[in-house]
């Protein structure tokens, strides 16, 4: 019990001071070489997933026609996000004749530098001020179109838009849907004990603060429709949940209860939340409304600490962290009653599970030679693979598409986010000028 305790602690007070500012991340892994060195297995002795060679496709973005003058260029996004993925390898576009329809595509030349797919495009303005941004995805070798769409943008959506091309290029390419349109939710903290919840594009641009307070804020979950962030704030002296819309700033306290009141995790439906209370003693887990109607539902009863709920995608199950087998553990249980069942069986700290958005696999904390370390394990075969290697790595969670996931960290004392393919493959790292970034949360792809 005390080791959850003191988990929990950490998560309220390993937060140091940030300032609002742009998020700048670097690509270390997968995307920023073509085979990373494999990681030695004395280093890191726990099943860890060292990397080496990942497919990447050669992808040439030709710059699109009369974008040069627009506030925000289109094609740069697209590289850009393209090249955070670690599937892709860009082609230099520079020196080649300016390419913006089929006909004028030069295939040998592309060929010749080793693409196997070519980006052209353009952007006009309409007459209501608007800019038309069209794409094609062409395929170098069989010298066919693979994809193209047209969408109509305001200046402030070019970005936006850019991110919407890369998700078609991805989807095309790789087989599943692109994650570069989505947003990311997390919290950071000023000096003088200023904490703010914060949400940016996937890519760190644009951050907002969505709510400011004196006190912590942890915890931040977005709704299944990205409209909404469930999170715990201590501005009432206790940690309540709330639920508040992005769009208006409104928000309710949905779990205002005697004692302590946290951990909200969304329901698939977007209707309801679990969340622990102390109300009735200890730490147990409840349903809710996520409009805060009616009353709290018991999950279980237990004498342990049972906390950290997370929904199946199919909302048929929860999985959570209790200490009930004596230390912390994974644990499944039906949310419509059932027994509950153990999940992780190695080694003796395992923390924070979140599900796949495919339901075949979840990621969690893992503890092993002293590090907490980002773990993935197969829901099926229960093999585990342990992604990171940070001595205090927190809050894993999926993108939306199930590839990457992303979680805070530690570098030189100072709080960062990074992120890490579903197969360790690809590392990314999120960092922020002036100060400590904790509590990720990922958004869902809105259509």
């Amino acid at each position: 019990m005390s080791k959850i305790r003191n988990y929990l602690f950490l998560l309220i007070f390993f937060c140091s001071s940030v300032a609002l500012a742009q998020i700048r991340i670097e690509v270390i892994g997968g995307g920023a070489t073509q085979n990373p060195p494999p990681l030695s297995a004395s280093d890191y002795p726990c099943n860890y997933a060292a990397g080496g060679g990942i497919k990447q496709y050669q992808v040439a973005i030709a710059p699109f026609r009369d974008e040069t003058g627009l506030k925000q260029p289109v094609s740069p996004v697209i590289a850009a996000d393209l090249l955070r993925s670690g599937l892709f390898r860009m082609v230099e576009a520079a020196g080649a004749k300016p390419q913006h329809e089929p006909e004028q595509v030069d295939y040998a030349h592309w060929r010749g530098r080793g693409a196997d797919a070519v980006v052209i495009g353009s952007v006009s303005t309409a007459a209501d001020g608007r800019y038309e941004i069209r794409f094609r995805l062409m395929d170098a070798i069989q010298q066919t179109q693979l994809a193209g769409l047209s969408y109509v943008a305001s200046a402030a959506q070019l970005r936006l838009t850019a991110h919407k091309i890369a998700d078609a290029i991805y989807e095309r390419l790789a087989g599943e849907p692109g994650a570069f349109a989505t947003r990311i939710a997390y919290v950071v903290r000023r000096p003088g004990k200023r904490f703010e919840l914060q949400v940016a594009d996937a890519d760190g641009f644009s951050p907002q603060t969505i709510l400011a307070s004196n006190e912590p804020i942890i915890s931040p979950k977005w709704s299944p429709d990205g409209s909404r962030l469930a999170y715990v704030s201590f501005e009432q002296k206790k940690p309540v949940v709330y639920v508040q819309s992005i769009a208006t700033g409104t928000r309710t306290a949905v779990a205002n209860f005697f004692g302590s009141n946290s951990a909200p995790a969304w329901s698939p439906d977007g209707r309801r939340l679990a969340v622990v209370l102390s109300r009735d003693g200890g730490s147990q887990m409840n349903l809710i409304n996520a409009d805060g109607s009616g009353q709290p539902v018991r999950l279980a009863a237990s004498a342990s600490i049972d906390t950290e709920p997370n929904f199946s995608p199919d909302g048929s199950s929860i999985l959570f962290t209790s200490d009930r087998g004596g230390s912390p553990q994974i644990y499944r249980i039906p949310v419509n009653g059932g027994a509950v069942q153990r999940v992780t069986f190695e080694g003796h700290y395992n923390i924070s599970a979140r599900q796949s958005p495919d339901g075949k696999s979840f990621t969690y904390i893992h503890r092993c030679g002293g590090r907490f370390s980002v773990a993935v394990q197969d829901m099926s075969s229960r093999q585990l693979q342990v992604l990171t290697e940070g001595a205090l790595d927190q809050s894993p969670v999926f993108s939306p598409n199930g590839r990457m996931i992303l979680y805070a960290s530690e570098v030189g004392g100072r709080g960062i986010l990074a992120a890490v393919s579903s197969d360790g493959r690809v590392k990314q790292r999120f960092t922020e000028s002036s100060g400590d970034i904790r509590e990720p949360a990922w958004g869902p792809i809105v259509k």
